[in-house]
């Protein structure tokens, strides 16, 4: 059996195929500031042949002597496979993770043609709704139900996160109703992010993969503003690690790269 680990921002995932590629176990864990910690948690009794890291504490974990071989992946690769297998037919993978955001285009056979990441801040990321939905003093799992709720989006001007929150109360103080800045603050996040999509060249078919890909109204927003409806898999959050797992696999199999990446930076 081997072992995807995508160690990001908010959240540790593991997925393990068996030799058939077949998903045997799935789990998820928060990250914390103990991430190895977090990482022995979720590989408990898991006992894989191998590991395949990705995500930002990839190369933590391949740095931290654990007993199986651990090789690490690029989140691009990583996420591209994961969206390839759960749709053999992605020709464009849109991923909301917590810290960042990827727009990926992908070729025949699934391979990276193209890649825009912004992983420089969390502007129109899944920290940046949980910060701006603490401000609203509602669960992050509710922001998105709860910004649905508004009748007209209210601009937003900024999407640096402090901003933003100094934009939303000065907004809220004038009067406008809650709901409405909330859609307004969800509809700068699909305008920024259907914005990455089209640089990379946007194609059909669309899979929308990472946490934020649960929020119902971040769905709806990036379906409006790219003009079809993404694909959203049964459980985004396990992606990035289903494809390190299936990397793996096929690095197991003699594949030294199934699905390589030719776009610049796309290395690692």
């Amino acid at each position: 059996m081997i072992a995807g680990l995508d160690v990001g921002s908010r959240s540790v995932e593991l997925v393990v195929v068996d030799a058939a590629g077949r998903v045997v176990l799935a789990r998820r864990v928060p990250t914390t500031f103990h991430p190895l910690r977090q990482v022995a948690a979720v590989l408990d009794g898991a006992a894989p042949e191998a590991i395949v890291a990705t995500g930002y504490g990839r190369d933590l974990v391949a740095g931290a002597g654990l007993d199986v071989p651990v090789t690490t992946l690029t989140e691009i690769k990583a996420h591209a496979a994961g969206a390839r297998r759960l749709f053999p037919g992605a020709r464009t993978v849109v991923d909301v993770g917590g810290q960042d955001t990827k727009a990926i285009r992908l070729g025949e056979g699934g391979r990276v043609l193209r890649f825009e990441m912004n992983d420089r801040c969390a502007a129109g990321t899944g920290k940046f709704l949980e910060h701006l939905a603490g401000v609203f003093q509602i669960p992050v799992e509710d922001f998105g139900a709860y910004a649905l709720r508004g009748a007209r989006a209210v601009p937003i001007g900024s999407m640096c996160t402090v901003f933003a929150e100094t934009e939303a109360v000065s907004l809220m103080a004038g009067g406008a109703p809650p709901e409405d800045i909330a859609l307004g603050l969800h509809a700068a996040i699909a305008a920024r992010t259907a914005g990455m999509v089209r640089r990379v060249g946007l194609e059909p078919p669309v899979v929308f993969t990472g946490g934020v890909a649960r929020n119902p109204c971040m769905v709806r927003l990036l379906a409006r503003e790219l003009g079809l409806d993404p694909l959203v898999p049964e459980d985004p959050d396990h992606c990035g690690a289903l494809g390190a797992a299936l990397e793996g696999l096929a690095r197991a199999n003699g594949a030294p790269d199934a699905r390589g990446a030719t776009a610049p930076g796309a290395g690692g």
